[in-house]
């Protein structure tokens, strides 16, 4: 599939590559690495998460879309603590080879000044600057893109689901058609209240969590193409024989956001009293994204706990200086390490993003309510 931003990034990619190989003064034969990676966290300055949204978009971009320096898929990407891409290593033969080589490229990045500092990783050690594998199977974005759309026409389904009944077995009907029927649905019988622009990241959320495979399955024991847990399930009504069922697991999404989106709601207004509605909004959205992640008590922790909200409640005193996206990614990468927070919470929400960028510039999508929504 073409991406019309592929090409306008092209003049980005090529200013890495100079910036990558411009010479640079060494400080010295060998760089003394940091104990814990989490204190370089804790030692960065809240405001140093300007433009942070961004930069990580731009190298996840690179591993779901197999281009920039992930056009090699055998390579892991380094990034420090703006997210900003500073260099890469090809792998090794082995695991422990590629680790070796990542600690020599962090202790060299470090040594040369491009990180603030290096800390060894291992199989169970994150290391610092972090890395990021090039090679991610799963994460396919055209493959995802085909099931969502139905040009995969083995995605395409029909069916019941409590009182709703889409498409027919003669003319199946697409992900999309299914998900909106859905929405649209429960939005006239006032079953939920959510952000108008949320549909089309509940398409970005499918396409991320499962691929759009039918049978998806986790080692967490999540389970379709929302990848829901049996408790989520049960607590949707949902009986262990239907757990597969695509317009159940729609509906369930649905009824878990407007669940966390009342919870969440009163303290992101409060947390947030000063930000502009519109900005406000966007908080809102990235953060409910980012509760069907990791759950929304965690969220809420984020915005209320006397530990943990403290980096919300510095970007609340100071948003001019920060985008929503900066904002929702700070709160995170400012507590990593803490409350089960881990690399894996910043990814989610960034290729979610991304991935509803691709779906809404598809050609049939991209002047739709869908798409052009606040």
């Amino acid at each position: 599939m073409h991406h019309p931003y592929r090409q306008s990034r092209f003049s980005v990619v090529v200013g890495l590559i100079i910036l990558y190989f411009l010479p640079i003064a060494s400080h010295g034969n060998t760089a003394t690495p940091v104990e814990d990676w989490q204190a370089i966290i804790r030692d960065t300055p809240y405001w140093d998460s300007q433009g942070v949204y961004s930069n990580i978009l731009d190298i996840r971009r690179w591993v779901l879309e197999e281009s920039g320096y992930c056009a090699d898929q055998e390579r892991h990407l380094l990034f420090d603590h703006r997210g900003r891409f500073i260099g890469y290593t090809s792998d090794g033969a082995t695991r422990a080879e590629t680790q070796k080589r990542l600690n020599e490229q962090r202790e060299k990045l470090a040594r040369q000044g491009r990180a603030t500092g290096w800390t060894p990783g291992d199989a169970t050690t994150t290391g610092y600057p972090f890395a990021l594998a090039c090679d991610q199977p799963h994460a396919r974005l055209d493959e995802a893109r085909e099931r969502y759309l139905g040009e995969d026409t083995t995605a395409r389904l029909w069916g019941r689901w409590d009182d709703l009944d889409f498409a027919t077995r003669e003319n199946p009907g697409t992900l999309h058609d299914a998900l909106v029927y859905v929405y649209g649905t429960r939005s006239r019988q006032q079953q939920q209240s959510l952000p108008p622009e949320l549909p089309r990241y509940l398409a970005g959320m499918l396409m991320i969590e499962s691929g759009g495979r039918t049978r998806a399955h986790s080692a967490a024991d999540a389970k379709g193409i929302m990848q829901l847990t049996r408790q989520v399930l049960s607590d949707c009504g949902v009986a262990p024989r239907n757990h597969w069922h695509r317009l159940a697991q729609l509906d369930c999404a649905i009824k878990l956001m407007s669940q966390n989106a009342r919870i969440l709601e009163p303290a992101i207004n409060t947390a947030f009293a000063e930000l502009p509605q519109a900005k406000r909004q966007r908080l809102f959205t990235l953060l409910l994204i980012q509760a069907y992640h990791g759950g929304a008590t965690r969220v809420l922790r984020l915005l209320e706990d006397d530990e943990l909200g403290g980096p919300a409640q510095y970007f609340a005193e100071h948003h001019e200086r920060f985008t929503a996206g900066d904002i929702a990614f700070g709160m995170v990468f400012h507590n990593l390490g803490r409350d089960r927070l881990g690399l894996a919470s910043l990814y989610y929400v960034a290729d979610v993003e991304l991935a509803t960028q691709a779906i809404c510039e598809e050609p049939a999508l991209v002047q739709t309510p869908f798409c052009q929504s606040p």
